[in-house]
């Protein structure tokens, strides 16, 4: 069984495709070889720079042989649709087949494959996937048709077995494979010829190129962690910006540079962001003030100066960058200090949305309903209002302005700086949060009542002008929003009346205005249902990653109640927890059974069984003590759920499944006399009223 090892060597390929193009040329060469009947032991694609590289083990030698048989027309159908079913096939008409069939003689067409040599299917499918390749971006070069997101140089196709290596010849526009590679570019440029992936690998380190990724990512991070222990510091963490500068260098050599203490009274984020952003370092802290003093940047190459060279040269490009973020900084502060009046403004004459108004507008609606919310969330409701006010100050600094990223984060900065209180000056930073499901959810009242406002504001808003999400578009991030608004209620353990806040936020929005006739108020009571509705179908995908059915939850939903979502949760698990047990799974079959006999009798006799089952009628013991099951289930149920103590209540519930089982087993609901039939039917009505009371069992499945 041959190993197979591909290259394709080109110029630089930008490193944040690198990832994805090593998965799409595994993906689509394996993909290829198996669908051609060549399976293998194992596969792995690796990226640099330069090269993308397959390694494939264990191929097989040569495809099975195939025997196929299909089904044609009958015998007699029009020529055009035998000569079309041959076509299809592959095969001559004169060595069709007649075979009886069910419903009389019908054409068949035996197509037999040969097996083929790995060679030919390897070729075939490398040229198929360099010739489709799904690059984001790509180019073609010189005069041939080939596009490629950088130039293509030389591709390298061998298979190797025991007998040695063997090259899989191939011309795509010109380019044919070989068996020769190139090392860094350099510190070791010389051809090298190879002959397996091991000695591929190997070569290629020789050669000053390291193959895999990762192996260059962690010898980085050490180097780098290494060099800043030395002298008490420490390096940031940024696994994002590790991963791209891995795949800026084959080689890389990590060197440190100190930052001008022109730029030392900057804030730590500035620092951070500036020379991430602009010159790919990573900042290094002092372990001991926590201050961002020094940078670490990978250069690509050796030096005789040991880097001195290029550290000079980083650093004069650093100061200037840093020059610039001080200017933004102290242009700012003075700004901030006055009270922040000019950027509020200026936000008057920046559009939000042409159908929402201005970003003050935003700020006005943000403002009232955080003003709102505030008493609802332990916030109080001139602080919210204050911090809903300067929230979004900072879109007008100088700063934000070179720096979006950073929003929010500099407007904490400038509230402090603005005399403002912490409460306020965090909820500038923290409003936007949760941004995504591993994002922390704010805890300071006024930061969520902020961050409430803001997500609210933005749901109601885009409802209000029917912008809402369809199938995967959700341009304006409302999916985020509502999300955002569910992690904030549960995760704070809110009690807050849905209905009435996006309510609140309409009204905001001029989707409120006094109707003209009745369906004109219908349309407005649709929007708050639909927008309800949204929030329910994104608490079902929020509750799925807990474990909880999306049946059980609509179960609760039904129920009263359902636009307060922290209630609707706890409903929720305790049912789920109910139904996990014996008791509650086969109560669900005794309440079924209970509500499709009362649904046809009710259907059948043109009434409704709900006036009171009467114990003095009842004949059988099972039915006395279903009886007095009933009594004592709806006297603990009826104070829990009032209390919203929801597991008492289910438990409550799940204690009938026995009396209902043993109703069902011992009595004849449909007696012969009518007034013990009927009192029975409102017996059921019974179980069916008391079961509902917790949560609809009508939509739980199964």
């Amino acid at each position: 069984m041959p190993d197979l090892l591909i290259e394709l060597f080109s110029e630089e390929i930008p490193a944040r495709m690198q990832g994805k193009a090593a998965d799409d040329l595994r993906r689509l060469m394996t993909d290829g070889l198996v669908e051609a009947g060549l399976t293998y032991a194992a596969a792995a694609a690796f990226a640099t720079p330069r090269r993308l590289a397959l390694s494939v083990e264990g191929l097989l030698a040569e495809s099975k042989p195939v025997r196929e048989e299909r089904k044609g027309p009958k015998v007699g159908a029009p020529d055009q649709a035998i000569e079309g079913f041959c076509r299809g096939a592959g095969v001559d008409r004169d060595v069709l087949e007649v075979r009886d069939d069910k419903k009389g003689q019908v054409y068949f067409a035996v197509i037999e494959k040969p097996g083929r040599k790995a060679a030919d299917i390897v070729a075939e499918v490398l040229e198929a996937t360099v010739r489709g390749f799904p690059w984001p971006k790509s180019m073609r070069w010189g005069d041939g048709s080939l596009k490629w997101v950088r130039p293509l140089h030389s591709m390298i196709c061998i298979l190797t077995d025991e007998t040695g290596a063997e090259v899989v010849p191939l011309d795509i526009d010109g380019i044919t494979t070989g068996a020769v590679t190139y090392g860094h570019r350099f510190m070791g440029p010389a051809p090298i010829v190879v002959t397996s992936f091991e000695d591929y690998e190997a070569s290629l380190k020789r050669a000053n190129v390291i193959l895999r990724a990762d192996e260059r990512a962690d010898a980085i991070w050490q180097e780098a962690t290494n060099q800043a222990f030395a002298i008490g510091c420490e390096v940031v963490e940024d696994k994002g910006l590790l991963t791209e500068i891995a795949g800026l260098v084959e080689w890389p050599v990590v060197l440190m540079g100190e930052i001008d203490a022109t730029f030392l009274g900057l804030p730590p984020e500035v620092l951070q962001t500036s020379m991430k952003e602009h010159q790919k370092f990573f900042s290094v802290r002092n372990s001991k003030t926590g201050r961002i003093e020094r940078f670490v940047t990978v250069a690509n190459i050796e030096t005789a100066d040991n880097g001195a060279t290029i550290i000079a040269g980083n650093q004069k490009v650093l100061f200037a960058r840093l020059s610039d973020a001080k200017f933004f900084w102290e242009n700012d502060l003075r700004v901030a200090k006055a009270g922040m009046g000019p950027w509020l403004d200026s936000l008057a004459n920046v559009t939000f949305h042409n159908k929402l108004g201005s970003q003050r507008d935003l700020i006005d609606r943000i403002e009232a309903l955080a003003r709102e919310i505030a008493p609802i969330v332990g916030a109080d409701p001139d602080e919210a209002a204050a911090a809903a006010r300067v929230a979004k100050a900072d879109l007008s600094s100088e700063m934000v302005y070179e720096f979006p990223e950073i929003q929010g984060l500099m407007g904490r900065y400038y509230a402090k700086e603005a005399g403002m209180s912490d409460a306020i000056a965090n909820a500038a930073q923290e409003h936007y949060s949760p941004l995504g499901p591993s994002d922390d959810v704010p805890t300071a009242p006024v930061s969520v009542a902020v961050s409430l406002a803001e997500k609210l504001d933005k749901l109601t808003g885009f409802w209000a002008i029917d912008e809402k999400p369809t199938g995967s578009k959700d341009p304006f991030a409302l999916r985020r929003a509502a999300l955002g608004v569910i992690r904030l209620v549960l995760e704070n353990d809110l009690s807050l009346d849905i209905s009435a806040i996006t309510s609140k936020g309409f009204e905001l929005n001029g989707s409120a205005e006094p109707r003209q006739n009745d369906e004109d108020d219908y349309s407005g009571m649709k929007e708050r249902f639909e927008l309800l509705a949204f929030f329910h179908d994104r608490l079902k995908v929020y509750l799925k990653d807990q474990g909880i059915r999306h049946d059980i939850i609509d179960a609760c939903i039904a129920t009263p109640g359902d636009d307060d979502l922290t209630l609707l949760v706890k409903r929720a698990k305790a049912l789920a927890e109910t139904l996990a047990t014996d008791d509650g799974e086969n109560l669900i079959q005794g309440f079924k059974r209970a509500n499709n006999i009362l649904a046809q009798a009710e259907e059948k006799d043109g009434v409704e069984y709900s006036y009171g089952a009467d114990l003095k009628f009842a004949e059988d013991p099972a039915e006395k003590a279903l009886f007095a099951a009933l009594d004592e289930a709806e006297a603990t149920i009826a104070p829990a759920m009032a209390q919203e103590d929801f597991t008492t209540a289910m438990a409550a519930m799940a204690d009938l499944r026995g009396p209902i089982d043993a109703f069902f087993t011992e009595v004849q609901v449909n007696a012969d006399g009518e007034v013990i039939r009927r009192n029975r039917l409102n017996l059921l009505n019974r179980i069916r009223t008391i079961c509902l009371s917790v949560a609809d069992l009508t939509k739980i499945e199964g």
